[in-house]
């Protein structure tokens, strides 16, 4: 049991991985280790209470988590999540481990700056989820059953990049390695799949220590591992949280925790998407409400291509794009964050609609000053219940641009929402189904939203 306290930090500092387009913010994060019980709050309840969080206290989150304790699999398996208090039968996660996020809670304003950087299309990777590398059963194909799941939440083609960025790292940094020192590695045992498993274990299972808001340049600190504590699980509304120093980790209550229930961690503010991403588990809807749909940038340029008559339109269409590019606006793997009451790339969003519907001498005029001259900009013009203020063709063109986004997923609104109504049905589906349904409906009930608001 755990229960406020200190947490000696001190394990071997490796290069870290980095970050995919698609990167959460960093935040904290707390898993779960082989034989791992529940955590509850000791009767003496918890120390401490006050968050060393010192960002800016309005900012919305992007996260969410799976509500239960780890129990561990059967035939040699990782950890499962079960429901707290529940017999093990019913375990959350698609039967696969959901480790922490390695990621200690910093909520600065260089966090959002992070995120946008993000969202434009950094070259780099997240951490692999240990339940996406994890074995299938016979004849199945792990990138087959992530595409007929979870076509257009965005995940298989995070999974993907990240698959091709440890294949790459393995035949260029660890064989090489490995084949100059024959007398302590054989090739057969320390194979690309051995490999996966434990970059995927490490990455989903370490702690890493964030940046301070000057230091957002530099490279991300070295992953770490914390026996202990690593085994708290995630809650987008959770009551606990790591704070981070020289010396140690601290555990610190957020809120008073009653006696016999579970203290729950943050691994960051993150989406379903990134939750099952990483972790293998999602909070079921709607308690993720730090929840996230995508537009991708590219979509929002189909979409203005395709209210184009002549050539001359289309050509300008693209001298406009390639000009949010040097404003570093939008990239060819960014995406537009949505969540539900805000939209997170609020200014990517706002400069992307006004460069692509402006007048063509206004373009004109705006590109001469380089993307200056007016500033005028109305604060929380992106909020959600504001979009409908916002120009009929900026609008339109948003419109336009969430309906092509829809149409990337296998499946309709109406079509999750009737087997997420119906218990039944919903029972008779896998784990895995359930998890990934639980994501593309999160997204596109915040899609929907946004397009009746756009009417």
């Amino acid at each position: 049991m755990f229960s406020g306290g200190t947490i000696p930090a001190g394990a071997n500092r490796g290069r870290s991985t980095a970050r995919t387009p698609k990167q959460a913010p960093r935040g904290s994060g707390a898993g779960a280790g082989p034989e791992t019980p529940e955590v509850i709050a000791l009767p003496t309840g918890p120390r401490g209470g006050s968050r060393s969080d010192h960002g800016d206290p309005g900012k919305a989150s992007t996260g969410g988590g799976a509500h239960g304790l780890r129990k561990p699999g059967s035939c040699g398996r990782l950890l499962e999540l079960v429901p707290a208090g529940g017999t093990g039968v019913e375990p959350q996660g698609g039967g696969q481990p959901a480790g922490h996020g390695g990621w200690l809670r910093h909520d600065g304003p260089g966090e959002r700056a992070g995120r946008r950087a993000a969202v434009r299309g950094t070259a780099c990777r997240d951490p692999v989820a240990a339940h996406l590398l994890h074995r299938r059963p016979a004849g199945a194909r792990p990138e087959e059953e992530r595409r007929r799941l979870l076509q257009g939440t965005g995940v298989p083609e995070a999974v993907e990049k990240d698959l091709d960025g440890i294949r790459s790292e393995y035949h260029s940094i660890v064989l090489p390695f490995m084949e100059a020192h024959p007398d302590l590695f054989s090739l057969r045992v320390h194979s690309l799949e051995l490999y996966l498993q434990l970059v995927a274990l490490v990455m989903a299972y370490s702690f890493q220590e964030p940046l301070e808001e000057e230091e957002d340049e530099k490279e991300p600190n070295s992953p770490m591992m914390v026996p202990a504590a690593d085994i708290l699980n995630h809650l987008a509304n959770h009551n606990a949280n790591l704070e981070y120093s020289a010396d140690c980790l601290r555990m610190v209550a957020t809120q008073p925790i009653p006696k016999g229930h579970e203290i729950f961690n943050t691994y960051g503010q993150m989406a379903n998407w990134q939750l099952i991403h990483m972790y293998g588990f999602v909070e079921p809807y709607p308690d993720n409400t730090d929840d996230t749909a995508d537009i991708q940038m590219v979509t929002v340029r189909e979409a203005a291509l395709q209210g184009t008559k002549t050539e001359a339109e289309r050509l300008l269409m693209y001298e406009r794009w390639d000009f949010l590019c040097k404003l570093e606006m939008v990239g060819e793997e960014g995406a537009f964050v949505i969540g539900r009451e805000e939209v997170l790339t609020e200014e990517e969003l706002t400069t992307t609609l006004k460069v692509l519907c402006m007048p063509a001498e206004e373009f004109r005029e705006f590109k001469d000053q380089d993307g200056g001259g007016d500033d005028k900009r109305e604060d929380g013009s992106l909020a959600i219940n504001n979009i409908p203020k916002l120009k009929a063709s900026w609008r339109q063109l948003l419109r336009n641009s969430i309906l092509l986004t829809l149409q990337t997923y296998a499946t309709d609104l109406k079509t999750d929402k009737d087997v997420l109504s119906n218990k039944e049905v919903y029972a008779k589906l896998s784990r895995r189904e359930q998890q990934a349904l639980q994501v593309r409906y999160g997204q596109k009930m915040i899609l929907h939203q946004l397009l009746e608001l756009t009417s």
